[in-house]
């Protein structure tokens, strides 16, 4: 019977079909606790009990040294605008050991963790793109990375100590005009062949674009197809993808043009290759990794998914918070703070609470990675919603600064990031394609407790381990049913909580979630099957309620790495309720498009009505925002703990140091201005902005001269905070002596007149 069902299911492609790439990608990496969730009964004790590490404090220092160091030396604004790195800037970069973060400390790198190196991006990205950029790329997938992990001994010695010292600036040269997201079909070509001295050579053709550092990179990873007609490396005509090491200088390699990148420019560009000649022991790995390319990207991108991007994005989170909540209690409109303001408030606490949850999420994920895991579809989780979030937090951030974000110069703040946050959301698959093809493709195949048991079964025609496996997915479909059927009625009680306190209601809940997610894995498996590939829409609502089922444990995860503080409780209340209204959505889009016979229906129509009475969230309440958006509004330890990372200057300068610093002197001021409200309430002052009132306020006795002093000093700061910069029409027009725009010399007569009809 099982032998013929197995025929049965492999004629009518009722599995998932796995090409040999996928299988690559799939059997990469590790599962981690993204599989508790297909179990449909996650073991919450063991998962708030994975590591959740603070930095060592050789690393912290590192962090609070030269990361820092290097923020303080650039002018940011300077560098975007002439998308020059200053010579010094470089030096230190190198001399600080920036390029070798994760070469290990006997080849001359720094050998940090992965939570470190994603700390230090974290920092250095959303103040500096372009500066970044060479700390990003060396230290993520790449020549050092891979030499590292795949090198012979020989690569290892000569090139991580000249990577690690900044001898050699790498790149990596994977993406196509015809290969992007879907990596696996480049055309690049490598041709095998015997030179004079009859060692093999690799002839190289190919055009890459995308690539970031490639114009200022002497050191080449190009990811190429290797043929190889005679057999002389030995693993067959056709090894297939390989990463080959090129140097700067080759014959017939054109590289040093540059892309010119939305936001910031950093440096990238296009690399061009004709009949480029290297030798074959430039194969990282050497002969015997020829053709093994493609795992060995799939199993270094299985984790680094959670390093780079997600470290950017969040420490552009960590930006957005650190200075909108600012702005808002600085920028005063009908006489109070617009951050006192339900519209702006709204906005102000969904940024504070994303950055706390997707903090949470970086230091778990990272945590994970640095006690041996790599998973993939936590990683890929992390790089897609992340960037997305970030993208989300710059918005509401913009909206929020208004026209101060709008107005560019060395003042603007957001501006940059804002117009940059699209860059993180294409690299190292763009959004679209790991929402809809990775997270649940990988995650329902991979992390299932049965799927992929039963797809090899097939594939190695086993019926012993078919009929085991089977039974077992049988099993647990049917407790599944039960499970997310008692959860419902019981809204999630049933599910227990490993924690006491305000904190467990978020654990059932969450249970119940897991639970659903659970069943309605399994029915897309069963009634959609191998479909589900062309289903993109609904394999990417899978993905949501996966993702933010795992962001909202990550907060639950941070909360308790913490301390459970309790003044946190506010914005970890937020961030879940968010995250189960997220996961509440993409349930109703599953049932209201799920397309299958008879049961489609039912779910399109009772199951959706059903789903929608007993919700599982409904979001945060209007009631919730106050607090939360004062977590980033007010100096403090809970402001500083949610952006802690992020380099945020107090000190007066231009943009973001002026405007802390008019923030903090406010806050300092505010119970002097208190005394000047409540005089003007007895009528002991006359009615005018209060810190207008100073002088007066100390002649009637309400305010000491000190007191009068610092609201000056206050009101002062708070103006300057809010100007925005101003040019010449020679600075605006970059024509040295213009004093007017092109072609509107002679107007000037009539502007009496025009502005008088306006």
């Amino acid at each position: 019977m099982f032998q013929q069902l197995m025929k049965t299911m492999q004629a009518r492609k009722m599995l998932p079909q796995i090409s040999d790439t996928e299988r690559m990608a799939l059997e990469a990496g590790t599962v981690w606790v993204d599989g508790e969730y297909f179990s449909g009964s996650p073991d919450f004790a063991r998962m708030i009990n994975e590591p959740y590490s603070p930095l060592p404090a050789e690393e912290q220092a590192f962090l609070d040294g030269p990361c820092t160091e290097l923020c303080r030396m650039i002018d940011a604004y300077e560098v975007a605008t002439s998308r020059q790195i200053p010579a010094e800037v470089l030096q230190f970069l190198k001399d600080k050991g920036f390029f070798g973060m994760l070469i290990p400390k006997e080849y001359g790198g720094l050998g940090m963790s992965t939570q470190a190196i994603s700390s230090a991006m974290a920092m250095i990205s959303p103040y500096s793109g372009v500066v970044s950029t060479l700390v990003v790329i060396p230290n993520s997938l790449g020549a050092a990375e891979l030499i590292n992990h795949y090198g012979t001994q020989a690569q290892k010695d000569h090139y991580l100590p000249k990577l690690a010292k900044g001898d050699y600036v790498p790149c990596f040269g994977l993406t196509e005009p015809t290969a992007g997201s879907d990596a696996a079909s480049i055309t690049a070509e490598g041709e095998v062949f015997k030179g004079e001295d009859g060692t093999p050579q690799i002839r190289l053709n190919f055009a890459k674009r995308y690539i970031t550092l490639a114009p200022v990179a002497n050191l080449i990873s190009l990811a190429c197809y290797i043929r190889d007609p005679e057999n002389l490396l030995g693993r067959g005509e056709n090894p297939g993808i390989t990463v080959v090491l090129l140097h700067k200088g080759a014959k017939g390699l054109e590289i040093g043009d540059h892309h010119q990148p939305i936001g910031e420019a950093f440096y990238n560009g296009p690399i061009f290759g004709k009949d480029v000649v290297v030798p074959a022991e430039n194969v990282i790995g050497g002969h015997e990794y020829a053709g093994q390319g493609w795992r060995m990207l799939m199993e270094q991108l299985a984790g680094g998914r959670a390093v780079s991007l997600p470290a950017g994005a969040i420490g552009g989170m960590k930006a957005v918070a650190a200075t909108t909540g600012a702005y808002s209690m600085v920028r005063q409109q009908f006489g109070i703070p617009i951050g006192r303001m339900e519209g702006v408030e709204d906005k102000v606490a969904r940024i504070a609470a994303l950055t706390y949850m997707c903090e949470g999420a970086r230091v778990y994920a990272c945590s994970a990675i640095d006690a041996g895991e790599q998973p993939p579809v936590v990683s890929a989780v992390l790089k897609a919603y992340t960037t997305e979030l970030s993208r989300q937090c710059a918005t509401d951030g913009m909206d929020v600064f208004s026209g101060a974000g709008v107005m560019q110069g060395p003042n603007n703040i957001l501006g940059l990031g804002y117009m940059g946050a699209p860059v993180g959301i294409t690299v190292e698959g763009a959004n679209i394609m790991t929402r809809t093809l990775i997270i649940f493709g990988q995650g329902a195949t991979r992390c299932h407790p049965y799927a992929q048991n039963v797809v090899n079964a097939v594939e190695n025609d086993d019926v012993d381990a078919f009929r085991s496996n089977l039974l077992g997915w049988f099993g647990q479909f049917f407790v599944t049913i039960g499970r997310s059927f008692v959860r419902g009625i019981t809204r999630g009680w049933s599910a227990g909580s490993p924690v006491s306190g305000p904190t467990a209601r978020h654990y059932r809940k969450l249970g119940w979630a897991a639970a659903r997610y659970a069943l309605l894995t399994n029915l897309a498996m069963f009634f959609i099957g191998g479909k589900l590939k062309a289903k993109g829409k609904l394999t990417g609502r899978y993905a949501d309620a996966l993702a933010w089922q795992f962001l909202a444990l990550s907060a639950l995860r941070r909360f308790e790495g913490e301390g459970r503080k309790s003044e946190d409780l506010p914005v970890v209340h937020y961030a879940v309720n968010m995250a189960l209204s997220e996961v509440q959505q993409a349930f109703e889009g599953i049932y209201a498009n799920f397309d299958a016979p008879v049961l489609g229906l039912y779910m399109r129509t009772v199951g959706s009505w059903l789903l929608r009475l007993n919700s599982l969230g409904r979001g945060p309440s209007d009631t919730e925002t106050t607090k939360v958006a004062m977590a980033i509004q007010r100096p403090g330890e809970q402001y500083e703990r949610i952006i802690k990372g992020v380099y945020a200057p107090d000190d007066g300068s231009a943009g973001v140091g002026r405007l802390l610093s008019a923030w903090k002197l406010g806050y300092e001021a505010q119970p002097a201005i208190n005394k000047i409200v409540a005089a003007q309430k007895a009528k002991k002052l006359e009615r005018a902005v209060p810190e207008t009132q100073a002088d007066a306020a100390q002649t009637a006795g309400v305010l000491t001269g000190q007191e009068a002093d610092l609201v000056k000093r206050a009101y002062a700061a708070r103006i300057e905070a809010v100007q925005v910069d101003v040019f010449s029409p020679e600075e605006f027009f970059g024509v040295k002596g213009m004093t007017i725009a092109p072609g509107f010399e002679d107007t000037e007569a009539d502007s009496p007149r025009l502005a008088a009809s306006a």
